[in-house]
């Protein structure tokens, strides 16, 4: 696949350097004087659900500020479309995010940003840019990358940096899916961690709000803040769209609303309703996804990419009942994990979509055996490999559903477990049967702890088929370790095969597979 990037490295981070983006220690001050400075951006831009016609875009800065944009299909920015301004304010952290509409499809798309001191409106920053290209009307050659796990397990930014974002930028992906997990938020981080070979891990970035459990909606944003602190970050983040969803670290480990802290002497607010509302207002106001009107703080969404794709965001945190031993007989409270009316939504935009291929994008595996404490499960098997049960009915019903309504291509991707993998559900080897065979591919952590591999659960009849982990007895082995793992999908736009590998932050394949579509009578 040829491929080129239309704004370069330098280009984009030429404005940065000038506005203090390069120099860590510009990033996590928060100090500044008008006297001596203008406004500046200080954690880069991002942007994220484009579709055709429209996507969304971000940025940040230093200071209360009226940030204005310009929009270009031209790197030179000739007939540049100017937009009406927006204010930064403390309210939202000084960041700012809006939807860009009114796109043509499948073209390059460039946004500038200018921000102006409100309390000195003719003190105007550099410019900062971005660029990504929507989605195209027609069928054309698409290209992205997932994985899953940010800053985890007090692996942070040493002296590399996050080198796997910096791995998938040399693919030049359409978007990036981050499957969750996108920051631990209960994961403090130290100067220095020992490691068994005798040397040490040194984050040679840290900021206050990584030193403890993220309590306050601003140690909330700081958790964002300190990610785009690393300099591939941002870099992917100038030239690719992220499409966010979130798990359970960007509030607590294993959190649902009967989530209870008492016990956990880090924490002194102990309110996981209180937690959650203030991670939630933090994941929205510092990533581009869009806001749904009618539940504004609602993660699950279809993007829909063109003839050859739909990608469908699942919230498998937001509405799942407390975590049990797993093994309920009956359908109740109990079991609830997307919930009725997230599978309702998804039922009927599986039916109504039109794409070749339909990527459901999971925080959490199917068939992997996970795990909350001795008794109770964190995610939907519950290692009887046996007929549905529990959270397993869910599943149950929305896999026969597919079936039933004859829905093809449907491909599930997630991440959460610390390791990659490559699973075909097959219904022969399943003691739940009804449902057509599809893949379930698994990748992460992009830059955390690597874990694993997990015990399968055989109610689906999950197939391995590769699995990349760490040998026998070693745990959260640190990213220097070479075994963060992404994967990247192609989809043929003549052929419609879709192309899935697994990958390494060195860039080695791990593994590779070319699925042919079904195509409906």
């Amino acid at each position: 696949m040829n491929r080129s990037v239309h704004v370069s490295r330098r280009t984009l981070l030429a404005g940065a350097g000038a506005t203090g983006l390069v120099a860590a220690s510009g990033l996590a001050m928060p100090f500044y004087s008008r006297a001596n400075t203008r406004p500046a951006f200080t954690h880069g831009v991002q942007s994220g659900d484009v579709d055709m016609s429209s996507g969304m875009i971000w940025t940040r800065t230093d200071r209360p500020a009226r940030v204005m944009f310009e929009v270009s299909t031209t790197e030179d920015f000739a007939n540049a479309r100017r937009l009406a301004s927006l204010d930064a304010l403390p309210q939202s952290d000084f960041a700012v995010k809006r939807l860009l509409e009114d796109l043509p499809s499948d073209q390059d798309v460039f946004y500038r940003m200018t921000a102006a001191d409100l309390a000195e409106i003719n003190s105007v920053s550099e410019p900062i840019v971005g660029r990504f290209r929507t989605a195209p009307a027609s069928k054309r050659d698409i290209r992205f990358a997932w994985s899953g796990d940010t800053a985890g397990q007090g692996w942070g930014i040493d002296d590399t940096g996050m080198l796997t974002y910096a791995t998938m930028a040399k693919h030049t992906p359409d978007f990036f899916l981050h499957s969750g997990d996108t920051i631990y938020a209960d994961g403090p981080m130290t100067e220095e961690v020992d490691l068994k070979d005798g040397t040490k891990w040194v984050n040679k970035v840290l900021i206050d709000e990584k030193r403890k459990v993220a309590e306050t909606l601003d140690e909330y944003r700081g958790q964002w803040k300190y990610n785009m602190m690393d300099e591939h970050c941002r870099a992917l983040n100038a030239i690719c769209p992220t499409f966010f969803q979130w798990d359970d670290h960007e509030v607590v480990n294993n959190w649902s609303s009967s989530k209870d802290l008492t016990a956990d002497d880090r924490y002194t607010e102990k309110s996981i309703a209180l937690l959650s509302s203030r991670a939630a207002r933090a994941f929205h106001e510092m990533t581009p996804i869009r806001y749904t009107p009618a539940e504004p703080g609602r993660v699950y969404r279809k993007i829909a990419y063109g003839p050859l794709l739909d990608v469908f965001f699942l919230d498998m945190r937001s509405y799942r009942g407390p975590n049990t031993e797993n093994t309920q007989t009956q359908e109740s409270e109990a079991t609830v994990f997307l919930g009725a009316q997230q599978i309702a939504w998804l039922k009927r935009e599986l039916a109504n979509s039109k794409a070749t291929w339909k990527v459901i994008a999971a925080d959490m595996p199917i068939g992997l055996v996970v795990r909350d404490g001795d008794t109770k499960f964190e995610a939907i098997a519950n290692a009887e490999n046996g007929t549905a049960k529990g959270r397993e009915f869910e599943i149950a019903d929305l896999l026969r559903f597919i079936k039933n309504a004859g829905i093809d291509n449907t491909v599930w991707l997630t991440a959460d477990v610390h390791y990659t993998a490559a699973h075909y559900y097959d219904p022969s080897k399943a003691q739940f049967q009804d449902f057509e065979p599809f893949w379930e591919f698994v990748s992460g952590p992009i830059h955390a702890g690597t874990f694993g591999p997990n015990d399968l659960d055989m109610t689906f009849g999950p197939d391995l088929k590769f699995v990349k982990a760490p040998e026998a007895g070693q745990v959260n082995l640190p990213p220097s370790a070479g075994l963060q793992f992404f994967g990247l999908v192609d989809i043929d736009g003549q052929t419609e095969q879709m192309t899935v590998r697994l990958m390494d932050r060195g860039d080695a394949e791990l593994y590779k597979v070319t699925l042919d579509p079904v195509r409906s009578a």
